[in-house]
């Protein structure tokens, strides 16, 4: 499927009425990915039977604070096309600023309490871009559904708390985390990695994998000779964890890696209840988000797992 592209508000508007329901947006800032893919996988599938998905393709300035990488942020329309193309999108919007912004953003939409910690501390105003940029879009397309990927974690839970205090009528979908094949989680910022900065760059991972099996109750082996000879070893049941041991795991997965050269230099990690964001203290219990912001040479990455709190042992 070749995809319309509508690069005008009336464009996208006379594109949008060709459209049979539901319909389904994914936003994007383009540099399309295979997490991209697997987020419009996602959409295709919520589309079905006779739906359609649409894509808008936009790198949102106002979500950029001063000495990020606006100006580098990577853009590759032709590939992004193809992708879309690849993945069945109906619609590509893919404005020039002036269409989304056609004098100065005035009135912007504050994320709350929520948007202020973690993501939202680190940069401020980040979450009053996207959800303005997103509320924007929503009024544009009328969508049925909008999809967008768990490792922006924060981002999907703030972009849900708005549709529901704002009475938006679309339902907000998730895809999972795609990771690459060495376990970093796909970012169109993987890019600007050189060989070894992604060597650094895995500790990320790998440290909340070290968390959440924690979480898990996961032991080490025996060390030899701590059972009889012929024994059995006795069926270890999981231990419950509270959140400083789950902390603990993850920072220590994290030491090395801020000797390394080049270092990765930690912004947050945290553990977080998913719905509030706000820190799983000792004695929380369920679902809960363990979450990780960190810089290698120039580049911030983020990423995230989520893992189940049984109570402190």
């Amino acid at each position: 499927m070749i995809p319309v592209l509508a690069s005008t508000k009336a464009g996208l508007a006379a594109a949008r009425g060709t459209l049979r329901g539901p319909v389904v947006l994914v936003p994007t800032m383009g540099a399309l990915h295979a997490g991209h893919r697997a987020v419009l996988r996602r959409a295709r599938e919520l589309s079905q039977p006779n739906g359609n998905v649409l894509v808008s393709v936009f790198v949102n300035p106002l979500q950029f604070g001063a000495g990020e990488d606006l100006v580098r942020y990577p853009r590759t329309f032709e590939q992004d096309m193809a992708v879309c193309a690849e993945e069945g999108a109906a619609v590509v919007f893919a404005p020039e600023r002036s269409q989304m912004y056609p004098a100065e953003q005035m009135v912007t939409v504050s994320p709350g309490p929520m948007g202020r910690v973690l993501e939202g501390k680190s940069r401020p105003g980040f979450f009053d871009g996207v959800l303005t940029v997103v509320l924007k879009l929503f009024h544009l397309v009328q969508p049925d559904i909008a999809v967008f990927g768990e490792k922006d974690a924060q981002q999907l839970a703030v972009i849900r708390r708005m549709t529901v205090d704002l009475n938006l009528p679309v339902e907000i979908a998730a895809a999972p985390i795609m990771r690459e094949p060495d376990g970093l989680a796909a970012s169109s910022r993987n890019s600007y990695l050189s060989a070894r900065e992604r060597a650094t760059a895995l500790a990320l991972p790998r440290a909340l994998q070290a968390g959440a099996a924690a979480a898990a109750g996961q032991r080490a082996a025996s060390p030899p000779g701590a059972s009889p000879p012929g024994a059995s070893p006795p069926a270890a049941a999981p231990a419950a964890v509270g959140p400083a041991a789950v902390l603990a795991a993850a920072h220590a997965g994290l030491a090395a890696a801020a000797a390394a050269d080049p270092p990765l230099v930690l912004d947050y990690l945290a553990l977080a209840d998913p719905a509030t964001f706000e820190p799983a203290g000792e004695g929380y219990r369920g679902q809960a988000l363990l979450l990780a912001a960190a810089t290698v040479g120039t580049t911030r990455l983020i990423d995230n797992v989520r893992l189940v709190l049984s109570g402190p042992p």
